[in-house]
């Protein structure tokens, strides 16, 4: 689809559907040689225009298959969108000579788009991936007259009638009567009682050998600090604990007045310091 006729598809409003299919119900239906001429602009001259009157016109028609797929659970407003993408590959591709009529035509790329944005959307995991599977997956939604599962009966039925095996027709049923479960439990839920798979993923951390593992090292890198500490003088062991090994650390002036000399001096004291720890550690 060109983007000089991408950019003439209405868009649809996501608060007021109703206002949406008023206008849409107020374009005149066109007559067949009306339609005819349009089309024939269209593709002999490139008229965009002819091509936005086409598209308008069937409009409505798009509305009413989009309406057919509400009981998936998705926006309407989207299902009707991804119809008017198809309505507009349809007008592209139609050769008025043929002798049918556009909507006859165009039925075919507006479900073909309301089908793909259901198998893409209506779960987070496809539920069918095969030309085979969609059509069984479109099928069986409509076979079931309730929630039920189905019986021997009805599924031998469904498996006969839409041309594939009994398991095929058990395996699909059980994907549409799958619900997605959010991987992390919502802000406001009580832990206790919810359920998510977050919860259940193994921790490293909770690996008892590799906790222990961890704890040894960390004792063993503060006994050679400790012991790395004692080979240095006095003041050196207090200046290194102010600056780095308290919590309220000291400023290299606030040390400066505590032994009278000058914040340069710390400095330097500080670094011979750390090199003789760095050495004693090593």
């Amino acid at each position: 689809m060109s983007k000089a006729l991408a950019t003439i598809a209405m868009s649809v409003p996501q608060g007021n559907i109703e206002s949406y299919v008023t206008v849409v119900h107020s374009v005149p239906v066109l007559s067949s040689e009306d339609e005819k001429e349009l089309a024939t602009r269209y593709q002999q001259e490139g008229d965009l225009n002819a091509a936005r009157e086409l598209i308008l016109s069937h409009l409505r028609f798009v509305v009413h298959i989009a309406r057919s797929y509400s009981g998936y659970g998705l926006p309407q407003a989207d299902l009707i969108q991804e119809g008017n993408v198809g309505l507009m590959k349809a007008v592209k591709r139609f050769d008025p000579e043929v002798g049918v009529r556009l909507i006859s035509f165009a039925v075919h790329w507006i479900k073909a788009e309301i089908h793909e944005f259901v198998l893409k959307n209506w779960r987070i995991v496809k539920v069918a991936t095969t030309k085979a599977q969609r059509k069984l997956f479109f099928n069986l939604r409509g076979a079931k007259k309730s929630l039920n599962w189905l019986n021997n009966e009805e599924v031998k039925a469904v498996a006969e009638d839409l041309g594939v095996s009994e398991i095929e027709v058990r395996r699909m049923e059980s994907r549409l009567n799958s619900r997605d479960t959010a991987f992390d439990l919502p802000n406001d839920a009580d832990e206790e009682s919810s359920f998510a798979p977050a919860a259940y993923l193994e921790s490293p951390e909770t690996d008892p050998a590799q906790k222990l593992e961890q704890e040894n090292w960390e004792n063993f890198n503060q006994q050679r600090l400790m012991s790395a500490m004692k080979t240095l003088d006095e003041r050196s062991q207090q200046i290194l604990a102010a600056r780095w090994l308290s919590e309220d650390k000291a400023t290299l002036q606030e040390l400066a007045e505590k032994y009278q000399v000058s914040a340069e001096r710390i400095r330097q004291l500080e670094k011979n310091a750390m090199n003789k720890l760095k050495s004693a550690m090593s």
